[in-house]
Order: structure tokens, then C-alpha cells, then sequence
């Protein structure tokens, strides 16, 4: 029995040291300025998936020692769903771990054709962050995606307005392009319906939306990845370098897709570690 209550205490001792208590934040609190459409409550069809999300949220999980950095994490899910585990909150102890305060974006799905409604919730979760700039001592607010999340991420990182900039991104085998050619079909459809128009494929393929001023980025991916080809990495890549904006891409040879926060990913220790290498040394 004593050595079962000394595993719990050494399993809780990180979470107390480098975390406080989640705070769950409504996005909108005088209501979105658009809507997806969805009147049913939203499901959880797996503890770690919320579907048909209408009402977004932000929840939040304050570093105890602040170091400057906050990241929100926006989980991916093909625009269908959020994969709130591993592509969200099992991330927070490790943030919390380096001093960084981490989000979780509940952001609302786009019902096959909202398209404003995903990149409406992810510049107002950046602004809420700022908002709470001196509560939380944080001085830059990065956005981070996987998957389709990494489509979000990265749409809020190109199509920013004067108060929402993210100051960084990080993508984990993110969607980036539009294009039949590479884009993931299911996100294409949920995100801009069954028919869109050329102009808006072309508004929401971000490879052709950086500017100078997008923010740096970190960028992972799996050559193998049949889900969300590795093209969409390389030509964001390739769009950043153009435009003279600061960007590591580390691609690996196997894992697949939405591998996110699982030991069992080949390199999980080489990609975290490359990524509290690059926060410290280049956004820090």
C-alpha cells in the first residue's frame, strides 16, 4: 500500500510543480460573428473527440513558472471532429514543463461550407491570450496544429488581422493546401463544401497566403503519411523560405499520420526535444 501512495505522489509531483488548476474560457462571450449552422449538442463519440462542436471554448493550463510563451493547441479531426487526447490536452504537463502557459481550442466546425467560422475562433483565441497577458505573464502567443488543426493553425498564421498575429506556429502534419492534388479530400469538403469556387480554394490553400510577415514556423511531418501527403509541408515550407521568413522543417521517414503525443511514435523524443530546442533559441 505505502509503495502505491509513493507511485501516485511521484506521478502528481511534475503536474504540481509546473501546473495550475485548467481554466476553461468562452470564446465569444457576446456572441461569435458567425454561425456553422449546427443545432444538435455536440457528441463525444470517444473520450478524447468532441464532434459537432458549436459552442467554442478555450481551456487553458497556466504554467506555474511562466516563462514568457504561451501555445494554443488546435487538435485535428478532418474539420469533423476534435481529437481533444493527444492532438491537445496530454501535451499541457509537457508545455507546463518549460514554462509554458498551453491551450486547448474547442473551435467550432465548419459544417461543410462555414469557412470563416474555424479561423474566426482561432484569431479570437489569440486575442483572449493577449488579454490575459499580465495574469498569466506571457509576453508571445504561438499557435500550434496537427492535421486539419494544422489547416487552422496555419490559415490564423496567413490571414491574420492588426490584433490576432500569432507570434509563432507550430505544425504537426498539417493540412496546408486546398489543391486536389495534396490537399485531404475530407477537410477540403468540410472545410469549403462540395463545390467551391476557385478563388476561395485558392484563399484557403496557405501556401499561396504567406507574406513576410507570417509568423516563424515549426514544421513536422512523415514522408510515409497517407492521410495528409507531405507535399503540404514542403511547399508551406518552400512559401516561407521564399518570403524570408524563419522556418525549421523536420521530416522522418516513418510514422505515419496523427501520431501527435503518443510514446509510441518512433521519434517523439526527437521531435519534442527539436521543439524546446527551437522555442528556446529562436522564439524565446
Amino acid at each position: 500500500m505505502l509503495k502505491q501512495i509513493l507511485f501516485i505522489c511521484c506521478m502528481l509531483v511534475p503536474w504540481i510543480l509546473y501546473a495550475q488548476q485548467p481554466v476553461e474560457m468562452k470564446l465569444w462571450s457576446e456572441g461569435a460573428p458567425d454561425g456553422n449552422g449546427i443545432t444538435t449538442p455536440e457528441t463525444w463519440p470517444r473520450a478524447d473527440r468532441v464532434a459537432s462542436v458549436s459552442e467554442p471554448t478555450l481551456i487553458v493550463y497556466p504554467a506555474a513558472r511562466p516563462n514568457g510563451l504561451a501555445v494554443i493547441a488546435c487538435p485535428g479531426g478532418g474539420y469533423a471532429f476534435l481529437s481533444m487526447g493527444q492532438e491537445g490536452r496530454n501535451m499541457a504537463q509537457w508545455f507546463n514543463s518549460l514554462g509554458i502557459t498551453f491551450a486547448v481550442l474547442k473551435y467550432r466546425m465548419p459544417n461543410k461550407g462555414h469557412h470563416t467560422v474555424p479561423l474566426n475562433d482561432a484569431l479570437q483565441a489569440v486575442r483572449l491570450m493577449r488579454g490575459q497577458a499580465e495574469k498569466w505573464n506571457i509576453a508571445k502567443v504561438g499557435i500550434m496544429g496537427s492535421s486539419a488543426g494544422g489547416h487552422v493553425a496555419s490559415t490564423a498564421s496567413t490571414h491574420f488581422t492588426e490584433d490576432s498575429r500569432p507570434d509563432f506556429q507550430i505544425l504537426l502534419y498539417p493540412v496546408i493546401t486546398m489543391d486536389k492534388s495534396f490537399t485531404h479530400e475530407g477537410s477540403r469538403m468540410e472545410l469549403l463544401g462540395d463545390a467551391p469556387s476557385e478563388e476561395l480554394v485558392k484563399l484557403y490553400s496557405n501556401e499561396l497566403q504567406v507574406t513576410p510577415q507570417t509568423p516563424p514556423a515549426f514544421i513536422l511531418h512523415c514522408t510515409d503519411d497517407k492521410t495528409v501527403p507531405v507535399e503540404n509541408s514542403l511547399m508551406y515550407y518552400q512559401a516561407l523560405k521564399k518570403n524570408g521568413v524563419s522556418v525549421t522543417l523536420h521530416i522522418y521517414p516513418k510514422g505515419g499520420h496523427g501520431f501527435g503525443h503518443y510514446d509510441t511514435f518512433h521519434y517523439k523524443r526527437q521531435w519534442t526535444g527539436e521543439v524546446e530546442k527551437w522555442l528556446d533559441e529562436e522564439i524565446k
